[in-house]
């Protein structure tokens, strides 16, 4: 038996972050992360314009929300994360899904994030959503006592695009 929530299971919502959000989305933030966005991380990715979604249970709690950024034919994954108590139990991969056909909507070809080396679970679970280890970023997140993190970027593509159209008369 799984214990692993399907969308056709439980009555979930899915909807974008707003400001509003954001008390409940820092409360989490804090939980799940030694060094958490600020406030301000995601007010400024607000206003940006980036893509944002927060996984809501059917009496409104906030389960897992995410952060993009679309660029040119491919978006950038920011931030993931899942209620700690609420992890692995398919909440992080719904999202990583949705995310993956909002982009390949846009007719984005890829798909990159940067993931700490040391989180293991995320790297599975982005391994498992067909994410490849393109490259490392050296020393890219704090770390304990004033050190630093490489972050091991991933990259998904999406769909290889269909080469234009050829016009006939312009060969001539």
């Amino acid at each position: 038996m799984s214990a692993v929530l399907r969308d056709d299971e439980v009555p979930l919502l899915h909807r974008p972050m707003t400001v509003a959000d954001l008390d409940t989305v820092m409360a989490i933030e804090v939980q799940a992360y030694s060094h958490p966005w600020s406030r301000g991380n995601f007010v400024d990715s607000l206003a940006a314009g980036y893509e944002s979604e927060l996984r809501l249970d059917a009496q409104g709690v906030l389960l897992a929300y995410r952060v993009a950024m679309p660029g040119f034919e491919e978006t950038h994954l920011l931030n993931l994360t899942v209620t700690p108590a609420l992890q692995r139990q398919g909440h992080g991969l719904a999202l990583l899904r949705r995310l993956m056909a909002s982009a390949r909507a846009r007719h984005d070809n890829r798909l990159w994030l940067e993931v700490r080396e040391s989180n293991r679970a995320a790297r599975r679970l982005y391994h498992g959503a067909g994410f490849a280890e393109v490259g490392r970023r050296r020393g890219y997140y704090p770390a304990a006592a004033g050190r630093r993190e490489d972050a091991i970027v991933m990259s998904c593509v999406l769909a290889v695009p269909p080469p234009p159209p050829v016009d006939a008369d312009a060969l001539v």
